[in-house]
Order: structure tokens, then sequence, then C-alpha cells
């Protein structure tokens, strides 16, 4: 794994990995909102709004669930990514992976961590290599999630041109989420976005597989 080690503002190391995708970052230049009064589809929608790990619900779908960083660096945030928890210029370790289900691609994942964050326990989240954040998250008692908002992005967006790099067919637009998530008070955030293709938008993908994952929680 390649990558730099920098002292942030508490003098606490963080893994910082070099970029290992040409498109990397990848902005999101979009407007997030609640889901209130947006027409989609029930099934997209129970993906969407899901409160729960994305990376379980994944696993149950497949034989084979992976991460692939993308890329990991300490950028500003942006105006159009700021919170009321995460603010305009504070230093940040951008996060972002692909995660797949039996080799294809399914969610484009970006995540916020506040240096001012990692901190304490939380360090460890500047240290996860292909390990996945919301296993890690989930994992943890103390964790809360505040509101889901959603987006749609079209096919000119930077992350449909990631999708048509992976090989996959880009026909209208695609669906993401964002949330804040407060651990210990320390604010991450968390966006994903679904690829072409991926279980959120097959109306029919395996009703028994669909059971056996809402058995299980």
């Amino acid at each position: 794994m390649i990558g730099e080690l920098f002292v942030n503002k508490n003098s606490h190391y963080l893994f910082v990995m070099k970029q290992l995708h040409s498109l990397f970052p990848i902005t999101m230049h979009t407007t997030w909102q609640p889901s209130a009064g947006t027409v989609l589809s029930e099934h997209l929608l129970s993906w969407l709004l899901d409160p729960s790990s994305l990376t379980a619900r994944l696993s149950k779908c497949c034989q084979q669930f992976r991460v692939e960083v993308i890329g990991q660096e300490i950028q500003p945030c942006s105006a159009q990514e700021a919170t009321t928890d995460i603010t305009i210029g504070e230093d940040v370790l951008v996060r972002e992976v692909l995660l797949f289900c039996d080799d294809i691609p399914q969610v484009f994942a970006r995540s916020l961590l506040p240096l001012k964050s990692l901190t304490g326990e939380e360090q460890q989240l500047a240290h996860l290599g292909n390990q996945s954040l919301g296993q890690v998250l989930f994992s943890k008692k103390e964790l809360r999630r505040k509101c889901i908002e959603i987006s749609s992005f079209p096919e000119s967006s930077p992350v449909a041109a990631l999708a048509k790099q992976l090989g996959l067919t880009v026909q209208g637009q695609l669906w993401g989420r964002r949330s804040t998530f407060m651990l210990h008070n320390k604010a991450l955030m968390v966006a994903e976005i679904f690829l072409p293709n991926a279980f959120a938008y097959q109306q029919s993908h395996s009703k028994k597989t669909q059971e056996k994952f809402h058995e299980s929680r």
C-alpha cells in the first residue's frame, strides 16, 4: 500500500493514501435534500433510506463482498459538502472507495472525516485500507445516524464518468444518499452513490435473497 504519514493539529499520525485512480477526487456537485416529495420506486427508496449498514445488506446479496480504495487525502471541506457539523474550509480526510459484490461494482462511496474527529479511538478510521468504514462504524454501540438526504447524478456527472471508466453503461441518472454520523460526539459524513445495474435499481433482484437479509436483521 502506497501512502504518506501526516501529523494533524492534535499531533496524531494519519496514514494518507496517494491517488490510486485517475479521477480521484471525484467531486459531487449536487444538491442534497430530504426524501419527502421525491417520486421513486419503493424498491429504490428501500435502499436509499435504509438506516442500517449498507455493507451488511450488500454482503447478504452476494458470495463475495469487497472494498477497493480509489484514493484518500486531506482536503478543505467545500461549501457544497459542508453541513451543520462539518464547516466550510475545515480540514477533512477524504476517503473514496468502490463497493463490489462478486466483482461487480455496486456503490461509489465518498467519506469526509474531519481531522478534529480523528482522535482517540476514532484515529483508527484513518487507517482502514480496504476494510469497510461502514462495518467499523456499525460495530459501535455509540453510533448515531442523522437524517438521510438523497440526490440524483446526471450522465454528465463525475461519478457517471467513473462508472463508464469501470465499463458500466450509464443510461439515465444515478441516485445516492448521504448522512452525517456522530460517534462519541464526533462528526463523520458518508455519501453513497448506487452505480448502474446496482441491486438498488433491480426491482426483481432475488426476492429470496432480500427475504434472507430482512430475516437476519
